[in-house]
């Protein structure tokens, strides 16, 4: 039913920045609570960022405070995760995911998208 598609990783040097976005399909963006993740090789997954009923609140990891931030458009049914001044630890897949209410833990979500690889290189 819910379909999430991201777009945007590649690979760059620290300190450069990337925005990915999420295409929503088979949901209304703003509708409910999306959230940002990362896995590394190996890790485990990582919450990132968080957006909550059309865009009224944000939340972030602290490792990527004042870095990252996490938007929404609702005429391209999109979510964005503008990423800037990246590090290198900041290497992994990222995914995006819908839940219903407000949650960092990545079992609290039940739909994900397929990934897209973000690498930062010294």
């Amino acid at each position: 039913q819910v379909q999430l598609v991201e777009t945007g990783g590649g690979l760059v040097q620290a300190g450069d920045s990337l925005k990915l976005s999420c295409a929503v399909s088979g949901r209304t963006v703003g509708s409910a609570p999306m959230g940002w993740f990362r896995q590394a090789p190996g890790k485990e997954r990582e919450f990132v960022a968080w957006i909550g009923w059309k865009g009224e609140m944000t939340y972030y990891t602290d490792s990527v405070k004042g870095r990252f931030h996490i938007s929404e458009d609702s005429a391209e049914n999109t979510v964005y995760l503008q990423m800037n001044n990246l590090k290198t630890e900041d290497t992994a897949v990222y995914y995006c995911a819908a839940s219903d209410r407000f949650s960092i833990a990545a079992g609290d979500y039940n739909f994900w998208g397929q990934g897209t690889q973000v690498t930062v290189s010294s």
